[in-house]
């Protein structure tokens, strides 16, 4: 466990609500299985929560099947992004229309592991304001990376940590939960596509919100093919990294969090060892 420049991080109000924010596009294949699997985690954990699954304009099967199951899982709510298209624009949209006081961004592809969402939502129950997820941490993983992918992102995100000066090594993973009040301090949110997943965290870190880390798992998706054209993010995400590094060296603090000196505020950045049991039960995937 590491930590830096510790504060309080107790809130007094459990959390009432998770809300699960899912960007889908042409995932007739896999999305049924893994909202079923989400849902069934979710209840047998008795996390509260709601899951919002956003089409991003789909040609095949996928609304058929969000209706459907909307009509058997209560927590479904399927709504689709009749705008532009893009990862980061239906992950906007969903969070134009959560209802929950947290919020989990994961993708649709079964690459997350549902048992890491439940860790996520018993650490923001202990009052930090975001919750980030490294499949590089002892006791995380990947299964099935391709070596050009993984070469890449180990690449990149070493570059945000030594630009930003921060421990985080897995910055670019989209899997990661929010507080409501997080969400909003990052506002206005600016990536349309997957150079999202880099805006959302280094705003909250820059920005003086306090996180945790905590080791997931992640598998390659078994089935369609990823949105991810890396020759067209390159840039996307180096533009979005350099304005929010901008931000943290000449902005003088403008946007930063207020109150940072209160009880739950303020930078705080812990690392939650992979045999850390939470309520009696591991919940991190091995």
């Amino acid at each position: 466990m590491r930590s830096c420049d510790v504060s309080s991080n107790t809130e007094s109000n459990p959390l009432q609500l998770l809300s699960v924010i899912i960007p889908a596009r042409n995932e007739q294949d896999c999305i049924r299985s893994m909202i079923e699997h989400l849902d069934l985690e979710l209840r047998l954990n008795g996390v509260p929560h709601e899951i919002i699954v956003v089409d991003d304009g789909s040609t095949d099967s996928t609304w058929r099947l969000l209706t459907e199951l909307a009509t058997t899982i209560p927590a479904v709510r399927p709504i689709q992004n009749t705008g532009q298209h893009g990862f980061g624009r239906a992950v906007m949209h969903g969070l134009a229309h959560f209802k929950g006081d947290a919020a989990v961004i994961m993708m649709a592809d079964e690459s997350d592991d549902c048992r890491d969402a439940v860790t996520y939502w018993r650490l923001l129950n202990q009052g930090w304001d975001a919750v980030f997820g490294s499949r590089f941490l002892k006791g995380g993983g990947v299964v099935d990376y391709p070596w050009l992918k993984l070469t890449l992102n180990r690449l990149a995100n070493l570059f945000i940590r030594l630009l930003f000066r921060i421990k985080l090594n897995d910055v670019t993973n989209a899997f990661k939960a929010y507080r409501r009040t997080t969400i909003d301090g990052c506002r206005p949110i600016l990536s349309p596509h997957f150079n999202l997943t880099v805006e959302l965290p280094l705003k909250t870190i820059v920005r003086g919100y306090s996180w945790t880390t905590t080791p997931i798992t992640w598998r390659n998706r078994k089935t369609g093919e990823s949105k991810l054209k890396i020759k067209e993010m390159g840039s996307r995400y180096l533009f979005i990294v350099l304005y929010i590094w901008l931000e943290k060296y000449f902005s003088r603090g403008d946007y930063r969090r207020e109150n940072v000196s209160s009880p739950g505020h303020g930078i705080r950045e812990e690392s939650i060892p992979a045999t850390a049991d939470y309520n009696g039960e591991h919940s991190t995937a091995n």
